[in-house]
């Protein structure tokens, strides 16, 4: 519900700040005071469109900020938005806010973060519900009448069964079509598949083999140079020239130096040591030398060989990945494709008969399903009429309207029928009303909006309010063309729902008036030369003093009646208070 309102430079309202109770809050003033621009800006901050005139002259901005406190049967829903949104969740309580500067440029807020106007209509929708004058008319949304019927009716057990065969069914196409697809280009496919196949196959490829293949290429063209090197380094080593001795008899020389140099000073017999492993070292690489140098090998043909392999390999990367681990697991994939392939009419021919069986079985959940709206649409309708009779509106007809239509493809009802479908059944639901005698019903959305309309939408509420999870209801000029006996009617009809909800109601009867579990007197005072709203909460004698005001002069007579008035409500509450909900 909502709990606070802040309003700063809306229109005539310069700073407006109010705290809202659970339960019936009505608002009275006289014509022009600024109720409906309060209800304008809560339309504001739920999203509805504004625009620059709205900004109190003289200020540079207008700015719209309420709190409400999440109902449970909405907690999960607005949860799942702020996570997808990556907004902060406090817990129990939205803060939204909306504001409007000069230029035209419109923010919106969720919990203090800037995000898209169009976020605080989706929020809006899980809060508040605004009839009257407005266009933020939730039964006037088609969509919604199947789900408020659904609601009625309990079917959330029967609906649960139907969606599940629901889900399964559409699995089970998703997988027909598109093995019926691949069965056209089978052909075709087979072809292309068997050629990758083979052609990954018949190269044999490992893993590892690549960079073993640049080794050894790099050995096969450069082995001239190699030879070379290694036939080099052996001179250096062990043959030396005329001019420079060997490597190997240097070293030997000094080893045996430096042994002489350890028998006379035993302290440096490590050096020796040193000197005579470093001599074994150079031995041991002369040998090694050798034996790459009798390995180093001359042959052009392997070489072309290695480069034919090469360019191979490189072939298989551009066409099948870039990599030898991704060519292979390609030709996995395509084997398996092949597999499936060739088992798609056994597959195809078990999905028919899985799909003949959910047809039926979601026909007959549907079916079922349809039923018992029926027979809860039929009970909707008359508690509706039921209420508008209450409500000044005798003769008024409402009707719920379900149609279905036939579809070769859709699903089978038990008596044979096959009709189109989706996740909520069969059936398509609208309301209709025709709120005159005589007058042919129509569709709920064509009626006009004012009185009329809000009374028809608190009678829809008080059936439907065990159905309805929308916390906020306001009602516009309710009381529109109804007098005083009537205004009693609508009055305790929106106190029992205020039981279920938070109902906001703008209204110029004092004997609805008095039935408010909390009370606002808008006035327009001008000061300083500036018009200004004022907004005042009433208790005891003042609301006493505003209610005998609306019944003419304050006079002992009409303080009398404003008392009567009071003193009525306050018994038929109690009685109402004394009963089970409906």
């Amino acid at each position: 519900m909502l709990t606070e309102l802040r309003i700063e430079n809306f229109a005539i309202i310069q700073s407006l700040e109010l705290e809202f109770a659970p339960g019936l809050t009505t608002f009275t003033g006289e014509t022009g005071a600024g109720k409906s621009i309060i209800l304008d800006a809560i339309v504001a901050l739920l999203g509805g469109r504004i625009d620059a005139t709205y900004i109190r002259a003289g200020a540079e901005r207008a700015a719209v900020e309420g709190i409400f406190s999440i109902p449970a049967a909405s907690r999960a829903a607005v949860a799942a938005i702020l996570e997808r949104e990556d907004l902060d969740d406090e817990g129990e309580y939205l803060t939204l806010a909306r504001e409007l500067r000069q230029n035209g440029r419109s923010v919106a807020r969720v919990n203090g973060r800037s995000v898209a106007v169009t976020l605080l209509r989706e929020f809006g929708e899980f809060l508040v519900d605004i009839h009257g004058q407005s266009e933020h008319l939730s039964l006037l949304n088609v969509r919604q009448h199947l789900h408020l019927l659904d609601d009625f009716a309990a079917v959330r057990p029967a609906l649960a069964a139907y969606r599940e065969s629901y889900r399964s069914l559409r699995q089970v196409q998703k997988e027909l079509n598109a093995l019926r697809q691949s069965e056209q280009d089978a052909a075709r496919k087979v072809d292309m598949l068997e050629y990758q196949v083979q052609e990954i196959e018949s190269a044999a490829l490992k893993a590892d083999e690549e960079d073993e293949l640049r080794q050894e290429r790099a050995r096969l063209a450069n082995a001239e140079s190699l030879a070379s090197l290694a036939q080099q380094a052996l001179m250096f080593i062990d043959e030396g020239s005329p001019e420079t001795p060997a490597a190997s008899d240097l070293l030997g020389q000094a080893a045996s130096a430096l042994d002489s140099l350890a028998r006379i000073d035993a302290g440096q017999q490590a050096l020796s040591e040193q000197m005579q492993a470093l001599n074994d070292t150079l031995a041991e690489v002369s040998r090694d030398v050798r034996a790459y140098l009798e390995n180093i090998e001359f042959n052009p043909r392997r070489l072309e060989q290695v480069e034919e392999r090469l360019d191979l390999l490189q072939r298989l990367k551009r066409k099948y990945g870039g990599s030898l681990a991704a060519v292979l697991a390609f030709a996995e994939q395509a084997r398996a494709e092949l597999e499936n392939i060739t088992h798609a009419s056994e597959r195809i021919e078990a999905l028919e008969q899985q799909e003949n069986n959910l047809l039926s079985q979601a026909g007959s959940q549907a079916a079922r399903l349809s039923a018992l709206r029926t027979q809860a649409a039929g009970q909707l309708a008359r508690g509706v009429e039921a209420e508008l009779n209450d409500l000044s509106m005798a003769g008024a007809r409402f009707s719920v309207q379900i149609e279905r239509s036939a579809d070769p493809a859709g699903l089978r009802l038990p008596a044979g029928e096959r009709v189109s479908f989706d996740e909520n059944g069969i059936d398509r639901v609208e309301f209709l009303i025709a709120p005159n005698p005589g007058e042919g019903l129509k569709p709920l959305v064509k009626i006009a909006s004012g009185g009329e309309t809000s009374r028809l939408m608190l009678a829809l509420k008080n059936v439907l309010t065990q159905a309805d999870a929308i916390p906020t209801l306001i009602f516009d000029e309710i009381d529109q063309g109804i007098g005083g006996r009537v205004g009693t009617v609508v009055g305790e009809k929106l106190w029992q729902l205020g039981r279920q909800h938070q109902v906001l109601c703008i209204t110029h009867l004092p004997q609805l008036a008095a039935y408010g579990d909390q009370h606002f007197s808008v006035r327009k005072l001008v000061e300083d030369g500036r018009t200004s709203t004022r907004v005042e909460a009433l208790y005891d004698q003042k609301r006493l003093m505003e209610l005998a005001q609306f019944l003419g002069a304050v006079t002992q007579a009409n303080l009398d009646a404003a008392e009567a008035a009071l003193a009525a409500a306050r018994y038929r509450t109690r009685e109402l208070e004394s009963k089970p909900l409906r």
